[in-house]
């Protein structure tokens, strides 16, 4: 009897331990929605660390996503217990600010003190440079060399008049922007969010449309975004600020990039962070080997930008919490099956590529903060078709062999007698492709793009410069072959290259100013910026000896844009290169 009593205690005692841990357990589960239900009316955001600050229409988002996602049989955030989401842990918050405000601060502070060192004494007048992320102003000691730069004769030359044939888009006549047609349900007209429709281009003004739809609008033959458009510093803006609805991985390429689709229906191409700033290439690297880097895609927007080329689209530095915006927004399930935590208890993931793709070789976050560089789409093909072509003075991307114009020194002649170099200004623009790759140290540019409604007549779109800015250490002589083989240069470009080679306008410092804007900042460390001087100086004495060789007139071209009056079918067709060039 006594025996029999003790059992059901024991019985009952297992019970209510079994109980026990079942409630333990759910009340784990709900803590963390708990806190954030807590903390949402006192900080009016929810608890998210995001930049943006969610809405009505965000939560109802949310809930949509959910029960779709619930309905396709993905799993959810309970049967995720692999991939805890770290952000509502304490440690997750320390970290998280210590990234985006403390060090950035101190960085800038330090950065302004170069500055002024370079400036000399500081004058009264201190302008203030905005923060990229949207926040607060900072002042800024000493002179500000951009705007002065930005005023020069050689940076407000005019354009030839715009007709129809020049612009990529004929606003209000036969094109409409459906963004149906570009892939996307709708586009976002955060104006007035209650409308269901929003009507075409042609029968509402631009001002009212996204920042990204307004900067495919205005590109033309001659350029990607005008000197001062207005538009570009918002779309910049919006590349930090806008929440992220959709990521999938891009197809093609050696190594892994991501779609990133914004809520207002902007698409951008985001390269993760994988190595330090103060990582070098190594030497015994090939450079079809190397690894792609974030901030070299910023720093190479800016630089074209300095230089006055403007055939990069606007890129911008993002610190990205891999958890809401990546994983729990992506429905490609090849890169959401491969999110992992580290031993260090880090989100990490690989993705699928061609190369360093690999547990071996993931991709984590501090413990899910990344950073990357997100680079604003061109319009789509469906839209604006774009046609590739194979760079004369492309690498062998072998380990042994050798290109033709490593072995040739005559190449350049063969190229000059070949369509579309032998007239218009396609030699001149793989000129100042060289020079803008030489400054970078960029040795992968095996084929550039140029949209098709142009014609050969059009500038060279400047893509994919993930391998610049390797090595500081090392000027790779090699990729000024072109410059050197050809010795032609446009008289602008060569005007501005000795206008930044002067102490008023340094390349270095006005790149260190302009890379204050953004918000990964800084972006390059010193001896980057102090290696871009030295190259510049190689750039000129190439130029110098050509000059000597051949003679101002046959090496410095005009680039008065005949060769643009020929594409309208104007009377002026002297755009072969006279006999003088040989």
């Amino acid at each position: 009897m006594i025996k029999m009593i003790l059992f059901r205690k024991f019985r009952v005692l297992i019970l209510m331990v079994f109980l026990v841990a079942c409630t333990m357990h759910i009340m784990i589960d709900l803590l963390p929605k708990l806190e954030k239900r807590a903390a949402g009316p006192e900080s009016g955001n929810g608890g998210c660390q995001c930049t943006h600050n969610p809405s009505e229409e965000a939560g109802s988002w949310g809930k949509q996503r959910a029960r779709s996602v619930a309905e396709q049989g993905w799993p959810n955030k309970h049967t995720l217990r692999i991939l805890q989401d770290f952000s509502n842990e304490p440690s997750s918050n320390l970290t998280s600010h210590s990234l985006e405000k403390i060090p950035a601060a101190g960085e800038r502070a330090e950065s302004f003190k170069r500055m002024k060192q370079y400036d000399g004494a500081a004058d009264n007048q201190k302008p203030l440079i905005r923060d990229a992320s949207g926040g607060k102003t900072v002042t800024a000691p000493g002179i500000s060399r951009l705007p002065a730069l930005f005023e020069h004769p050689l940076y407000k030359t005019d354009l030839p008049t715009l007709t129809d044939d020049d612009t990529l888009f004929n606003v209000n006549t036969d094109i409409r922007f459906y963004p149906k047609a570009a892939g996307n349900q709708e586009w976002h007209n955060e104006a007035n969010v209650e409308e269901e429709e929003y009507p075409p281009t042609g029968e509402v003004t631009a001002e009212s449309y996204p920042n990204w739809l307004r900067f495919h609008i205005g590109i033309n033959r001659y350029e990607l975004y005008s000197r001062h458009n207005p538009v570009l510093d918002s779309l910049l803006k919006d590349l930090v600020t806008q929440r992220i609805t959709s990521v999938v991985m891009k197809s093609g390429g050696t190594q892994l990039k991501l779609i990133m689709t914004f809520h207002n229906y902007g698409q951008a191409l985001f390269k993760p962070m994988k190595q330090t700033r103060e990582q070098e290439t190594p030497p015994d690297f090939f450079y079809f080997s190397d690894l792609e880097r974030h901030n070299a895609e910023i720093a190479a927007f800016h630089l074209d930008r300095i230089l006055d080329f403007r055939r990069v689209p606007p890129v911008a530095g993002r610190l990205v919490n891999m958890t809401r915006e990546i994983r729990d927004v992506t429905r490609d399930k090849k890169l959401w099956r491969t999110f992992f935590i580290s031993p260090a208890n880090n989100i990490c993931f690989y993705g699928e590529c061609s190369y360093y793709c690999s547990t071996e070789h993931a991709l984590c976050g501090k413990p899910d903060q990344i950073e990357g560089s997100l680079a604003a789409f061109l319009p789509d093909l469906a839209l604006a078709k774009r046609k590739t072509w194979r760079n004369p003075w492309r690498r062998s991307y072998h380990k042994r062999k050798k290109a033709e114009w490593e072995v040739d020194p005559d190449y350049c002649d063969e190229v000059k007698q070949t369509p579309p170099f032998d007239r218009g200004s396609r030699l001149l623009d793989i000129m100042d492709m060289t020079i803008f790759d030489f400054l970078m140290g960029n040795m992968d540019r095996h084929h550039y793009e140029t949209f098709e409604k142009f014609g050969n007549e059009t500038f060279i779109i400047h893509l994919d410069n993930g391998r610049g800015f390797g090595k500081h250490s090392h000027d790779e002589l090699s990729i000024l072959v072109p410059l050197s083989q050809c010795c032609r240069v446009r008289k602008s470009t060569h005007l501005r290259l000795q206008l930044l080679a002067k102490e008023e306008y340094q390349l270095s410092r006005l790149m260190e100013e302009s890379l204050l804007h953004d918000r990964l900042h800084p972006v390059l460390i010193q001896p980057h910026l102090e290696a871009m001087d030295r190259r510049l100086r190689l750039v000129l004495q190439v130029l110098a000896v050509c000059v000597e060789k051949e003679g101002y007139s046959k090496v410095v071209e005009v680039d008065d844009h005949h060769w643009a009056r020929e594409a309208r079918g104007g009377r002026d067709t002297a755009t072969h290169r006279n006999p003088g060039h040989r």
